[in-house]
């Protein structure tokens, strides 16, 4: 069994930092059960498998890739065989064989005790840990939450034709895949949860632990395993690719173009901050046609709001429910096509950034290149939420500068002060939930940008003059 798999190439969240470790041993010391362990249908067999002294057969005590491990164990009647081929890849070759008085039997791996970054803290490991298969192309996966205890999987009880089986965080996976020509749906697998105790406010509380596990019909049992970082392109050159374990959420059509578009600009642009910046620059303008139209469609409303208004005010008297409003509505609607306003059109620009914003969340909160990832100064991860909340209070700062100048349709207070608390909302938001700090950029400069714009506008097209106020007195 494995009590440690180390990813060289990253850090865990831990002051000071220190290289990632995806298994759990405190979890797999609870459990009793460790990554790589033995999973039989007779429990006394595979507790005796899972407890003994293997010998080991190696080049020598410290290997280095490529290179050749196998590991051995007999207690006389029950025979178990593991083979490791490690390269210098995040896949390994292993071959596993069981046997019971000589004749093979069915016999499973499986990665037991938690798996991931245990330093991350926000939510806790757990909650982004989840085991999954992919079967017919589709990938199912299943939180903690879904997962029940071991005593579901009864005797033979395994669930096959997947095409592979894994279990993952959010940035990494352990992928268990079948040998390289092997015909898809060949693997069998189980998923449950067990439990161990964690320290919360100085007591001891239940914490689930997902664990999986994989076959095969054919035995000895050979699979390859990927352990490392859900990088999108790495693992679409899997076969079969695994590139889909990157859950970009239901807005995926909109948050994957806008990461593999961040992707082609860090080509050019190695700082990822910086790219974002690029990348806020390129939507703003490619918007800017729609904001040109939104707010010349502003200039017509704010022109026919006085006789809007006194429609308005000529229906006031009556009810919602009153027939008369719909009367008030088609008069309002036939000034609005008199002069060609569209009345949402004022609000297109701002209705197509809410997506991209949620878009461009998930792809950053889900994406390993941004993992860690560093802008300038004190923005040293740019997935993680701004630790001075410097970037909050600029965004929301900006964000109100910008609706100050930009005008609006009509003059209700309440919509005036929606405005200026909005600003406020999202400042607070991105202090109090962990957004990640590269959304708070793209919100911040595609303020500045709007600010800039907007200027430009003001000065091609100036609002129309108030109309003046008749003085009060006797009529001539």
């Amino acid at each position: 069994m494995v009590k440690s798999w180390q990813l060289k190439n990253y850090k865990d969240d831990a002051k000071p930092p220190r290289v990632l470790d995806v298994v759990h041993p405190e979890a797999s010391q609870q459990t009793g059960g460790w990554p790589f362990a033995v999973v039989l249908d007779d429990e006394q067999l595979q507790n005796a498998a899972n407890s003994g002294l293997y010998q080991v057969v190696s080049d020598g005590n410290t290997l280095h890739a490529p290179a050749d491990a196998e590991f051995r164990w007999s207690d006389g009647h029950l025979e178990v065989t593991k083979h490791f081929h490690f390269d210098h890849s995040y896949v390994v070759r292993v071959d596993a064989s069981v046997k019971l008085n000589g004749r093979p039997i069915t016999g499973g791996l499986a990665w037991l005790g938690g798996f991931g970054d245990l330093t991350v803290t926000n939510p806790v490991p757990v909650e982004t840990v989840n085991t999954y298969y992919s079967e017919g192309g589709k990938i199912a996966s299943f939180a903690h939450k879904k997962l029940e205890g071991i005593d579901k999987w009864g005797p033979g009880l395994w669930h096959g034709g997947k095409d592979f089986v894994g279990i993952e965080d959010r940035y990494f996976t352990a992928a268990f895949l079948p040998p390289n020509g092997s015909a898809p749906g060949t693997l069998e697998t189980r998923y449950w949860k067990a439990w161990h105790n964690v320290q919360v406010n100085g007591q001891d509380t239940p914490e689930p632990v997902p664990q999986v596990a994989v076959a095969s019909t054919a035995q000895p049992l050979a699979l390859r395993v990927y352990v490392g970082p859900k990088d999108y392109d790495d693992l679409k050159k899997m076969n079969p690719p695994l590139n889909g374990l990157v859950n970009f959420g239901w807005l995926e059509f909109i948050a994957e173009p806008l990461f593999h578009g961040l992707k082609w600009l860090h080509k050019y642009i190695p700082n990822w901050g910086w790219a974002i910046v690029a990348l806020t620059l390129i939507i703003n303008m490619l918007l800017f046609p729609l904001r040109i139209s939104s707010y010349k469609t502003t200039i017509k409303m704010q022109r026919v709001a006085p006789e809007i208004k006194a429609i308005q005010e000529r229906y006031k008297k009556y009810k919602l429910n009153d027939p008369k409003k719909a009367e008030m509505n088609k008069e309002v609607m036939a000034v609005y096509s008199r002069e060609g306003i569209n009345p949402v059109g004022g609000c297109i620009p701002q209705l197509l950034q809410m997506p991209i914003w949620f878009g461009l969340y998930r792809a950053l909160q889900g994406t390993i290149e941004l993992r860690h990832a560093p802008w300038f100064g004190w923005i040293r991860d740019l997935s993680a939420k701004d630790p001075y909340f410097i970037l909050p209070v600029l965004m929301g700062a900006s964000m109100y500068l910008a609706s100050k100048m930009t005008p609006m349709t009509a003059t209700d207070p309440q919509q005036e002060a929606m405005m200026k608390i909005m600003p406020i909302g999202m400042a607070a938001m991105f202090m109090v939930i962990p957004y990640p700090s590269g959304l708070a950029v793209y919100i911040l400069t595609s303020s500045l940008v709007g600010i800039v714009q907007q200027v430009y506008l003001n000065r091609q097209h100036p609002l129309p003059a108030a109309p003046a106020r008749p003085a009060r007195g006797k009529k001539s």
